[in-house]
């Protein structure tokens, strides 16, 4: 669409700081209350999930502990870790949910999350070249992006990049394309390969050597056990990232495109990089409430269960300004995210003779 001129995008970005204001002028008991309690449901699901699979000899025992494990998994990851290593509870000034000492229950060491997703992502969303997240090195999503052979089998690496979410998360920072191509330095990486490797032994020897081992008998229950919930973790965390990401109608932008960018422009941005999806709320709990993709990349340090509430009146200023409101129902959205990568796996002249045809 057309880019709103800068007095438009100034204006709408006033509006925009000013929802963000209220809202952060508003934070105090209620959020304390909701991050606490949340932990508390995270904490005793866990607990209880580990119980049960002890006693994972007997299937209705396992079932109970892999589904209780993986609800504590997910809302560690989302509702807690994200939000907590966004800032969102700093100022609660407790050392137990403060993002600078905060560590959470995936192989991602949370300072190289922080430096990959809090900057480098918040900072230069759906930018080619700029926002590694868009794609993850591995997906064609626009056909601004140059095509390769490789890109025809892009739907496996999707599938096979959704089961081993944490750790592609994880080696994010490693760059190895930039490093294969000489860009970088390999011996650059190395305190962030200990790092990475410190991480990884702390979560295999928790989950796939120390609960196996103290569980007697039930070691393979509890094993398995750990290793489903884990899977069970990465393939929802995926496909909520994907779909607040990649659905077929989110735009993304080039280097040039958003030079010398004013706050309007990166609102704007911001909110034409993102999607929302719409369900109950415990589908936001348990999305950490990146069901509202668009308010978190607008305002990614405001406690996000406020997303709900400011979601309606960031649809209105963007029906003011004549600018889209991408939402739609989860499978909707997780549907066009699957057309998209099949969409872009095609060679560009393939793309444009099945418009034609289908035109």
């Amino acid at each position: 669409m057309k880019k709103p001129n800068e007095e438009t995008l100034a204006a709408f970005g006033a509006e925009l700081d000013l929802i963000r204001q209220h809202a952060l002028n508003d934070v105090g008991e209620r959020d304390a209350n909701h991050i606490r309690k949340i932990i508390k449901i995270q904490r005793s699901c866990e607990i209880l999930g580990r119980v049960c699979l002890m006693f994972g000899l007997n299937p209705i025992f396992w079932v109970s502990g892999v589904g209780l494990l993986s609800l504590s998994k997910i809302l560690d990851n989302m509702e807690i870790g994200h939000n907590v290593l966004h800032g969102q509870y700093d100022w609660m000034n407790d050392p137990k949910i403060n993002s600078k000492t905060y560590e959470w229950d995936i192989v991602c060491d949370s300072e190289s999350w922080t430096r990959t997703h809090n900057y480098e992502h918040h900072t230069y969303t759906n930018i080619l070249g700029k926002d590694r997240d868009y794609g993850y090195g591995l997906l064609r999503l626009t056909h601004k992006e140059k095509w390769t052979p490789l890109h025809l089998f892009q739907i496996f690496h999707y599938m096979v990049l959704s089961l081993v979410f944490e750790f592609g998360v994880a080696l994010h920072e490693l760059r190895l394309d930039e490093v294969m191509a000489g860009r970088e330095k390999f011996r650059d990486k190395v305190p962030f390969l200990k790092a990475f490797g410190r991480k990884t032994l702390r979560q295999v020897f928790k989950d796939y050597i120390f609960f196996p081992l103290i569980a007697g008998p039930a070691l393979v229950p509890v094993l398995v056990g750990n290793l489903v919930a884990n899977l069970i973790r990465n393939l929802w965390t995926s496909t909520i990232i994907f779909c607040g990401h990649f659905p077929d109608e989110v735009e993304v932008f080039t280097e040039q495109e958003c030079e010398s960018e004013s706050t309007g422009h990166w609102y704007y941005r911001q909110l034409l990089g993102s999607a929302n999806f719409h369900g109950s709320n415990l589908l936001h709990v348990l999305s950490g409430h990146l069901s509202l993709q668009i308010e978190h990349h607008l305002f990614p340090t405001i406690p996000a269960h406020r997303y709900k509430e400011i979601a309606p009146q960031v649809e209105a200023i963007a029906k003011k300004y004549g600018l889209p409101y991408n939402k739609k129902p989860f499978l909707t959205q997780y549907k066009t995210v699957v057309k998209r990568i099949l969409k872009h796996s095609l060679p560009e002249f393939w793309s444009l003779r099945a418009r034609s045809e289908a035109g």
